[in-house]
């Protein structure tokens, strides 16, 4: 969520779509406000295991975003847009999947849910974020395929949408 106000000088190029943001918001809200509720209400403790495995989770999510947002450079957005002279970008996480920054997402969503052992606001914020993740890529993608052509669709044969799972992007 600190992206949000993280100030970048760049010129902001044509948002393709505005909903899947805000969805992602309420997610992010649903999982710090419900698991915290959850947490109170339920008079739960903190039980090591999981609170270790949800700072583990927790702490990639922050260093893939990183690295993401990084290797994006000045084409990084919280939205759907292309940029003057966007360029094609395959290094960094992105040699291991396609949209790494959801992969952090559902990192960071995990990981407040293990911490806090709020599986129900888990569960609700999973119910929310993954169909509209599944939105979100599919508009991404079409942007994508329309900028980049045959290199995109080189790309999305050789490399994984979400889950860095096996193959690696062809150089």
């Amino acid at each position: 969520m600190a992206e949000v106000s993280t100030k970048r000088n760049v010129v902001a190029g044509k948002k393709r779509e505005g909903v899947t943001f805000l969805i992602f918001m309420l997610c992010g809200l649903l999982i710090i406000g419900g698991g915290i509720a959850e947490f109170f209400l339920r008079h739960s403790a903190l039980w090591w295991p999981t609170m270790a495995a949800g700072c583990v989770c927790a702490l990639a999510s922050f260093v893939i975003r990183r690295a993401a947002i990084r290797a994006l450079g000045k084409f990084w957005s919280l939205h759907v847009e292309m940029r003057e002279g966007h360029e094609f970008v395959t290094s960094g996480p992105f040699a291991y999947a396609r949209h790494p920054v959801y992969f952090s997402m559902i990192l960071e969503l995990l990981g407040i849910g293990l911490i806090l052992n709020a599986w129900i606001a888990l569960a609700a914020a999973f119910v929310i974020f993954i169909p509209t993740m599944i939105a979100r890529v599919r508009i991404e993608e079409h942007a994508l395929l329309a900028q980049f052509g045959d290199a995109y669709e080189d790309y999305i044969k050789s490399t994984p949408a979400i889950l860095p799972l096996g193959r690696r992007a062809v150089r």
